[in-house]
């Protein structure tokens, strides 16, 4: 791949990496919540998951979609009704101290799975095997799916920090449940753009 391309890929993969999306607003509220820490397996499960996702899109997945585009539509309404369900959660979530057990940030395999019906992660892994490797050649998919790899995490990482620094703010529970509130109208209006193509 030419260096002008590869930089090119470089730059999209930051763009649709740290731009608003149920991944980003998701972060923001585990770092909110949680803190840097202990949302780290869920960034780790972002970054590593979707790399994975890119190359599976790139080695045969992507095909599905051509042959079958009913399964685009269903692949929406899935993705809708579990975003759905993370959002009435975020929304209802307390302080991980009050909220007993079941308080607790996404783990690693959640993460990576949730890539899976995560509509803006299907546009943008579509979108980079179709700009950036449109041969689908297994070289050019892993080195998509590796820049990826590499982008995403420090981008990712940008939106827990900034949670965790609202912790200060969101010391008091109403603060706290406005925010929670706020962050699943966010996570249900990033959808919008994604859902509508």
């Amino acid at each position: 791949m030419p260096y002008e391309t590869l930089s090119a890929l470089a730059l999209f993969a930051f763009v649709t990496s740290i731009t608003p999306g149920p991944n980003n607003m998701m972060l923001l509220s585990s770092g909110a919540n949680f803190g840097f820490i202990r949302t780290l397996p869920h960034m780790l499960g972002i970054a590593l998951g979707f790399s994975v996702m890119v190359v599976l899109v790139g080695l045969g997945l992507m095909q599905i979609f051509d042959l079958l585009p009913a399964t685009y539509v269903v692949l929406k309404v899935v993705s809708l009704a579990y975003l759905l369900w993370l959002a009435w959660k975020i929304a209802v979530s307390g302080r991980p101290e009050t909220a007993g057990k079941s308080a607790s940030p996404m783990t690693f395999i959640q993460a990576a799975l949730f890539q899976w019906v995560n509509p803006k992660a299907w546009t943008m892994a579509l979108g980079a095997i179709t700009l950036y490797a449109p041969n689908r050649d297994l070289i050019s998919v892993l080195l998509v799916g590796a820049i990826f790899g590499l982008v995403n995490f420090p981008s990712v990482s940008i939106w827990t920090v900034l949670g965790q620094q609202l912790q200060r703010f969101l010391s008091s529970p109403r603060r706290l449940q406005l925010f929670n509130w706020s962050m699943a109208f966010l996570l249900m209006a990033s959808l919008w753009p994604n859902l509508m193509n």
